[in-house]
């Protein structure tokens, strides 16, 4: 469809024969109606041809790479192993819900004509996340239509009263500093990939430290404010397509993604396209000193393989040391699922950790096994001496290990149980109730009360916060920092992958020795549970 006489189509390349140094780049053609693009900021003058002179590209300046503070480990997101956050106040959503189609007037970051996941893809027209409450959902959806035909006024006040009405809503709060940020013109947007489908409470933690971030960034008036897509990955047609319709938009980085073959087979499309990718597999995080890190993004290949085997040859030997600790002549039986890499590289590297710090293993039980039975494994632990478990577990299998925990809790002697971080979660803590207390977690981060960014965050989102939410919070800091010193895809990627300093907010030992939570009776934990994980500083 032609566009109204009110409005002009960019493409991010000049046709007046001008430079604009501070523009974005080239991009997908994009319907505006202001006097500016909102993708790339070229002046509407920028697309009217001049008679006899060439199209030029827009200008690119790139700023010298600065150092700008500290971070921990920036491995985080949905649906993998070593990054396993929950952040334990609020309501707990539901499933994904499929939004009232937009109005189409051209603020959608990708094409509702060409892109075949406009439904799973928002930066604050259409809502993603179901909302249980029927007051909010019919303001939520008012929102969404207002930030669809471009009323940021109207979008800002809506998003603003759901932000006042629940101020632990992480999507409410993005939509809200997308507003704000169309509003002020020439956003620059990341785009951040949560399984908000098959895990909203994961989705939703991984959200808060992104959006705490951006309105941290925002509130320091940069040029240009940083805009946020959220991507639900659970779309039906694939986290391939998904990658494709994102390279197809005006996005400058991703933030997202795990270790199963699609992820890695999306990142891979990424790399190809130009585009900076943050995961476990593309991402180093090298202390520097002085509570600095370096952040790179590397190649996908067997460098950038190997972080995951970093982290969980360290996640093994914290796991394998602590039980040697704690229990005299440990006898360890260690119970994975099989159908989960992560679950199976931890628990080889286990088998070949606990004999070094003392720890003997005497059984390994497949929870992924035709007909597991979690009565059975107990017994079967029992019978090869064992007085220690680890369930070096995959987050899908969190029931089988509250049943484990459940059967373990009716045992004359219990043995002492450790976990994985993919089972820290609201989950083991509600279904598990008394059954999991004194289980002891190794996790990449864990709150500490005197901790600034705890306090901060905190009263940020009305609640205790753990790990995901801190390494979100520093990952998106790391990539907008490499957007606005870049200005584009290609620039923002080599900036990465030279290194960026970030200033984070907690010191993490993730990569020496992996810290440890205790499950224990408290009143800060999800809601429906009596029980909440803390720090445990020594055994």
């Amino acid at each position: 469809m032609a566009p109204s006489s009110s409005s002009w189509m960019c493409d991010g390349v000049p046709k007046n024969g001008k430079a604009y140094p501070h523009a974005g780049g080239a991009h997908p053609p994009h319907e505006n109606f202001g006097p500016d693009c909102v993708i790339c900021g070229l002046p509407r003058e920028a697309m009217n041809p001049l008679s006899g002179t060439g199209a030029t590209g827009a200008g690119k300046s790139k700023v010298p790479l600065v150092s700008v503070a500290l971070g921990v480990a920036l491995l985080f997101v949905g649906g993998i192993g070593f990054l396993g956050y929950r952040i334990f106040v609020g309501s707990r959503n539901g499933n994904t819900l499929l939004p009232t189609a937009g109005t189409g007037s051209g603020n959608q970051l990708v094409s509702k004509t060409t892109a075949r996941n406009t439904a799973y893809i928002s930066q604050g027209e259409r809502i993603l996340i179901s909302e249980p409450n029927p007051q909010r959902a019919a303001l939520k959806q008012e929102a969404a239509l207002a930030f669809d035909r471009g009323d940021w006024a109207q979008a800002i006040a809506k998003y603003q009263e759901l932000v006042k009405m629940d101020p632990n809503d992480p999507e409410a709060r993005i939509y809200l500093n997308n507003a704000r940020a169309r509003q002020a013109g020439t956003p620059m947007t990341l785009a951040t990939v949560v399984p908000i489908g098959t895990s909203p409470d994961t989705a939703k933690e991984i959200l808060r430290g992104v959006a705490q971030y951006q309105e941290r960034f925002n509130a320091a008036a940069p040029r240009r404010a940083l805009e946020v897509a959220i991507v639900n990955e659970n779309s039906p047609n694939g986290v391939i397509s998904l990658a494709e319709d994102l390279i197809n938009s005006s996005i400058q980085g991703v933030l997202g993604h795990g270790t199963d073959a699609n992820s890695r087979a999306a990142l891979q499309v990424y790399e190809q396209a130009g585009i900076a990718a943050l995961s476990p597999l593309t991402t180093n995080v090298t202390p520097q000193g002085n509570g600095k890190v370096q952040v790179q993004t590397l190649p996908l290949n067997e460098k950038g393989r190997q972080l995951l085997n970093t982290y969980l040859d360290n996640a093994a030997n914290t796991l394998a040391e602590a039980a040697a600790k704690k229990v005299t002549n440990a006898k360890v039986a260690v119970l994975y699922n099989s159908d989960s890499p992560y679950s199976n590289e931890l628990k080889t590297k286990l088998v070949a950790a606990l004999p070094r710090f003392g720890a003997q293993v005497v059984q390994q039980i497949d929870a992924a096994a035709a007909g597991f039975n979690a009565k059975t494994a107990m017994t079967t632990a029992q019978q090869a001496g064992a007085n220690v478990v680890i369930l070096a577990m995959s987050r899908a299998r969190v029931n089988e290990a509250v049943a484990f925990a459940i059967a373990n809790q009716t045992q004359t002697t219990p043995v002492q149980l450790f976990g994985s971080d993919q089972l820290y979660s609201p989950d083991l803590l509600i279904k598990g109730d008394s059954a999991i207390n004194g289980m002891i977690l190794a996790v990449p981060w864990s709150t500490n009360p005197g901790d600034p960014f705890a306090q901060q965050a905190a009263q940020a989102w009305r609640g205790q916060i753990s790990w995901r939410t801190t390494t979100a919070y520093d990952a998106t800091q790391a990539l907008a920092q490499a957007m606005t010193q870049g200005g584009d895809r290609a620039s923002t990627q080599q900036l990465l992958r030279q290194g960026v300093q970030i200033q984070g907010e907690t010191v993490s030992g993730t990569f020496d020795r992996v810290p440890l939570v205790q499950a224990a009776p408290g009143p800060n934990g999800p809601k429906g549970s009596n029980y909440q994980f803390n720090a445990l500083r020594s055994i």
